[in-house]
């Protein structure tokens, strides 16, 4: 008879999903969602991404949906809701704008923006 060793492997959650102008309502009408309006040239939305990468490793999908909205490619959502610089951090709970933030974040001040809305 042998020991085997198990290890039991924590699969990596999804990574922040990708949303348009045509799926933006109905990807963010339930629960607590982290919309990051960002665009590929903006130097301080690519230091951002990592930080929203490892949040999503923390927090669990049903306590927080991490969408991301390329405002280039999807200028219409960005135009309504008023995004005048990126990165903008927009929440939404249960499709009603709760919270809205500029600039880059660490994932410290993203844990306590949403400790304060849960």
């Amino acid at each position: 008879m042998y020991n085997r060793l198990i290890i039991k492997m924590k699969w990596r959650k999804k990574m922040a999903l990708e949303v348009t102008d045509a799926t933006f309502v109905e990807e963010t009408k339930e629960g607590l969602v982290l919309i990051d309006f960002w665009a590929t040239w903006c130097g301080p939305c690519r230091m951002q991404a990592p930080i929203l990468e490892q949040l999503s490793q923390e927090i669990d999908e049903d306590e927080l949906k991490i969408l991301k909205m390329d405002v280039d490619e999807n200028p219409e959502t960005a135009r309504q809701f008023g995004i005048m610089s990126i990165p903008t951090l927009m929440f939404k709970k249960d499709g009603e704008v709760v919270k809205q933030v500029a600039g880059v974040h660490t994932k410290d001040q993203l844990k306590a923006i949403i400790a304060e809305l849960s």
